[in-house]
């Protein structure tokens, strides 16, 4: 039967492994978690004048590097300069150069969420009029291509390999102690921990790549790699590479001395293994002894437990503290429900996949049998409760509204993993019921084995109460044929074969040795057909698999999933840009924010200069007001002194005093600037260069 079986074991993984390779080929398009919720000027806006800089605003904190924000006219030449700056909590600037001609402009933007997923994007605006441009505003990010495809697939090795690494231990040490002295299952282990281990590192060289350029040929930059490390993704997979060297230890001692303590037949009782002979020692019970017997076992069991989950937690934590959790509502909140999130799938998943190889795989003498399957199924039911109420909050924390369910990407694939859950759930169920027949059929069995027992034990009695009866001097028949059989070899003169028999003593230890190993072997080659024949044995085989195989694809949603933008965060943006594209319809200048430049002299030393003067939204109410001074050769300056006066002379209101705070070289900004009704105002500003050389120029704009 498992001729016939394994043909389809390996049909059913590839078709799992190519699902999983379609989902995680269609991650990288819909990696971004930061977007982009507003811009000055909007998207597709056209202005009167030339702004003095263009600021953006994300749904969450980004990290900027130098070129991070790029302006670039109708030729495709750049007009930005500087490095942009946080304006304000999540809005970022870049200065434009002075006097820029009328046409339309292209804007893109290459930044990193908080979340630790680079985020792209272009849109244009025009100056006067729109024009004719040879700048193409859907250029490829940095995640859509083969370095993009890479780090998504590393992200689901990480995955698996934590579920594997962590679920398997938590089985051997939690469901089947003997388990800890199986091949097969220290192999799973440490292939978990190797695929954790080469993931981790293959992520941190692609880091720098995946973040900026996309580059296969940056992937080895070590001046990247540099800055990889500095950022907080970068020390959350060097924190994980340092805990992995601790579940190294883990490791070693849960197959090493624990393995020791733990006779073979440990479970031979309750689970069907072979129960030793009289007289004969388990394996690993003279260990166990030697070292203080059970008291030292539970105390290294308890030392091992403890210590696994604060591996198993910090690991978790290694992926809590720098992606979904770390950012949004409630981080504080979040970060530890995502930690307990993940250890429940980890036991979940990684115990079944433990469970499949124990079951295909464990040797005759060692079976996995009802009570570790039992326990297990206790082990994933409180795992599946967990991951239900740590699912709950986090659903409500990414979605924030029923109709984000069917809006939005996130959503849907949400609805797509409650599925799978639901279908893992249902076949659990009937490997609960295969355990059960299992359990049944043994008791069925062992009752059937007294039976021969008995009758053996009664045609023994009756046989001796034979030989009792024999008459005196009489010998046993076979004793008489024996004694004729020597009588006949001695009348052929085979006397000599006595001194043969001794020579041969020693061949004979051999054969009999080999011998014994074939009987062994044999033994064990029948027992095993009638554990794969038994049909309950083999309908939880089934199940397990299916269960297993549902796990690989809801491994691979999840991973899509934590690279997919959350539905709220989409919302929003959805929102914002609604919210700006009715602004600019409505004012026909945008976000209507007022940009004026003025050049002034004060007719001292250095007295030249252009000041700029940025006032948004430029509406009746609270304004934000920012005021740059930049000297004769277009490089930022600071001056001694800038005030501002704002005047509506049509309704004899004004001068209204504004006293802004320095920024930084040649950057003033205020806050809620009060304007109290809409008009054509007049903008004053006052520079002065040194003790006694200053000057006030003045510009008239419509406000509000």
């Amino acid at each position: 039967m498992t001729q016939t079986i394994a043909p389809r074991v390996r049909t059913l993984v590839l078709l799992i492994l190519a699902v999983a390779g379609v989902l995680l080929a269609g991650a990288a398009p819909a990696s971004a978690h930061a977007a982009l919720t507003g811009s000055d000027p909007a998207q597709g806006a056209v202005v009167d004048t030339a702004p003095a800089q263009i600021s953006l605003t994300f749904s969450e904190p980004i990290a900027v590097g130098d070129d991070s924000v790029r302006v670039l006219d109708p030729k495709g030449e750049r007009v930005d300069k500087g490095d942009p700056a946080n304006l304000s909590g999540t809005t970022y600037s870049v200065r434009l150069l002075s006097g820029l001609p009328d046409g339309t402009y292209t804007v893109a933007y290459q930044v990193v969420s908080a979340d630790s997923h680079p985020v792209a994007g272009a849109y244009t605006f025009s100056i006067g009029a729109p024009s004719e441009t040879t700048v193409s505003v859907s250029a490829q990010g940095s995640d859509d291509g083969l370095v993009g495809w890479l780090y998504g697939f590393g992200r689901y090795v990480s995955y698996a390999g934590f579920a594997v690494l962590a679920g398997g231990a938590a089985f051997v040490l939690a469901c089947w102690a003997p388990g800890a002295r199986v091949r097969a299952v220290q192999r799973l282990v440490v292939s978990g921990w190797l695929a954790l281990t080469a993931a981790t590192l293959g992520l941190l060289l692609l880091r720098g790549s995946y973040t900026t350029s996309g580059k296969v040929g940056d992937i080895f930059d070590l001046e990247l790699l540099g800055d990889v490390l500095q950022t907080k993704t970068g020390a959350a997979l060097v924190s994980r590479l340092l805990l992995l060297a601790a579940a190294a230890l883990f490791i070693a001692v849960l197959f090493g001395a624990y393995a020791r303590t733990v006779p073979a037949g440990a479970d031979g009782d309750a689970d069907g293994a072979r129960k030793p002979a009289e007289g004969e020692k388990r394996e690993g019970e003279g260990a166990a002894e030697g070292d203080g017997g059970e008291p030292d076992k539970r105390d290294l069991t308890f030392g091992l437990a403890l210590g696994g989950t604060v591996v198993a937690a910090g690991l978790a934590a290694s992926w809590a503290m720098s992606e979904h959790a770390s950012q949004g509502l409630q981080p504080g909140v979040a970060m530890p429900v995502d930690v307990v999130h993940l250890l429940a799938v980890a036991a979940w998943l990684g115990g079944l996949t433990t469970l499949l190889v124990a079951l295909y795989r464990g040797p005759v003498e060692t079976p996995v049998g009802r009570d570790a399957v039992r326990r297990f199924s206790r082990l994933a039911f409180g795992s599946v409760v967990t991951l239900a109420v740590t699912g709950v909050y986090q659903s409500w924390r990414q979605l924030g509204s029923w109709s984000a369910f069917t809006d939005t990407r996130y959503g849907q694939l949400l609805l797509v993993k409650i599925a799978l859950v639901a279908v893992m759930v249902a076949v659990a169920y009937l490997s609960r019921r295969w355990t059960q027949r299992l359990a049944e059929a043994r008791i069925s069995a062992a009752e059937e084995e007294k039976r021969p027992a008995v009758s053996a034990q009664a045609e023994e009695a009756e046989a001796s109460k034979k030989e009792e009866k024999q008459p005196a001097g009489t010998a046993p028949a076979e004793a008489s044929d024996a004694s004729e059989a020597s009588e006949a070899s001695e009348a052929f003169g085979v006397s000599g074969a006595s001194g043969s028999t001794k020579a041969g003593t020693g061949h004979d230890a051999v054969r009999a040795e080999q011998l014994a190993r074939q009987r062994a072997a044999t033994e064990a080659a029948r027992q095993k057909r009638l554990r794969d024949a038994d049909p309950n044995r083999f309908g939880l085989r089934r199940s397990v698999l299916a269960e297993a195989g549902v796990a690989v694809v809801l491994l691979a949603v999840t991973t899509v999933l934590t690279q997919t933008e959350p539905g709220r965060t989409e919302q929003d943006a959805k929102a914002a840009a609604a919210t700006s594209s009715s602004a600019a319809e409505g004012t026909g200048q945008g976000s209507g924010a007022v940009s004026l430049t003025m050049p002034f002299d004060t007719g001292g030393r250095n007295g030249k200069g252009v000041v700029s003067i940025d006032l948004d939204p430029a509406r009746v109410g609270d304004n934000s007001l920012h005021v740059y001074v930049e000297g004769p050769d277009g490089t930022p300056v600071d001056v001694p002194e800038v005030k501002l006066a704002l005047t509506l002379s049509a309704q004899d209101i004004g001068p209204l005093p504004v006293a802004p705070d320095h920024v930084t070289t040649g950057h003033w900004s205020a806050s809620a600037v009060q304007i109290p009704m809409a008009g054509d105002w007049k903008v004053e500003v006052t520079v002065r260069t040194s003790d006694i050389d200053q000057v006030t120029v003045s510009k008239n704009a419509q406000i509000g």
